[in-house]
């Protein structure tokens, strides 16, 4: 019996033992797992976060680029924007220049012979050149306007006759008469209708021997319209 009772009290012992093993084990376990549990908490919160700065960058990088974008947009559209102003703007003064040569062309003949031979008048640089038009004008008016531009010579240097003697009848023919003596004798008012005609729309070119003057409407607007667009602009567009 008391062997009995040793061996019953021995298994006791080792099931207590046991139990307390098993026990710490237990306990052993929950803290480790306690421990990775807020480890991976711990983790877990590192990478909401990392990943919520990610995300976070990645909106701001979106709304950058975004940005970025509408103003090369706008950019773009303001450029396009202005091109399409320019080119409406040189229309315009192109126009403007257009219907300006147009009036002249279309000018009643009586005031289209006096400004041809005023155009030829001042800009001939010794009276004696000749004057080169297109066929029609040729045709149709060339000779008022070189007879017209004499007398437009001639006058600018033949000397004045007093007002008084010049409004009567004889002051008048001594006037002519002095008019054409003195254009003689200065070398002016000698301007020549040439047999050359030359493609141009309007107006005229002098030559005299090599030395040309051009005085054609399309390229005296052209000369005016390079100085004069700056300010033909400002009125069209104030």
């Amino acid at each position: 019996m008391n062997k009995g009772k040793a061996v019953t009290s021995y298994m006791n012992g080792i099931e207590k033992i046991t139990a307390r093993i098993e026990q710490d084990a237990q306990a052993d376990i929950a803290a480790i797992a306690a421990q990775a549990e807020e480890k991976a908490s711990a983790i877990r919160g590192q990478y909401q976060a990392e990943a919520a700065q990610a995300a976070e960058k990645a909106r701001a990088d979106a709304r950058k680029a975004a940005e970025q974008r509408r103003q090369r947009l706008e950019g773009a559209a303001e450029m396009e924007a202005r091109k399409l102003i320019l080119a409406q703007k040189q229309a315009c003064i192109e126009k403007a220049f257009a219907q300006a040569k147009q009036r002249l062309l279309s000018l009643p003949e009586e005031e289209y012979v006096d400004l041809l031979a005023r155009i030829a008048a001042s800009s001939a640089q010794t009276g004696r050149e000749e004057v080169l038009l297109n066929q029609r004008d040729r045709d149709a008016v060339g000779a008022k306007v070189v007879a017209r531009a004499n007398q437009i010579l001639a006058k600018s240097v033949a000397p004045n006759l007093p007002q008084e003697l010049k409004e009567s009848k004889a002051g008048k023919i001594i006037d002519k008469v002095v008019t054409g003596a003195n254009a003689i004798l200065q070398g002016t008012a000698m301007l020549t209708l040439a047999e050359e005609t030359r493609d141009i729309t309007g107006g005229l070119i002098l030559r005299d021997g090599s030395v040309e003057i051009n005085c054609a409407f399309e390229t005296q607007l052209r000369m005016l319209r390079e100085n004069m667009a700056a300010d033909v602009a400002k009125v069209l567009f104030r």
